[in-house]
């Protein structure tokens, strides 16, 4: 099953300190996520003046439930309290993306 999983920063004056602190190990997620086919692309969500302020992940997991226990429960920037709101929903992304 295929995922659009948008993470929205909190809006409070730490909220970029907090990002920043998690972003390495995030990132180091996001390339085992990568290596393991489980994420087909992402991208930061930036603001008007070009901070991030949130991130967009296109997934690839068995279930939601799998995706929950391979990857969000372990997400540094679910952990440090960097993601204020998470939507998931489910997407289907077409042959011409996904080779």
């Amino acid at each position: 099953m295929q995922f659009i999983v948008s993470g929205y920063d909190g809006q409070d004056e730490g909220a970029l300190d907090r990002r920043m602190a998690a972003r390495e190990d995030h990132l180091a997620i996001a390339k085992q996520m990568v290596e393991n086919n489980k994420w087909l692309y992402a991208a930061a969500i930036l603001n008007e003046e070009d901070k991030m302020t949130g991130s967009l992940i296109i997934c690839e997991f068995a279930s939601k439930q799998a995706m929950q226990s391979e990857w969000l429960d372990k997400e540094p920037y679910v952990l440090g309290k960097v993601w204020e709101k998470i939507e998931i929903t489910r997407a289907q992304v077409p042959p011409l993306f996904s080779s």
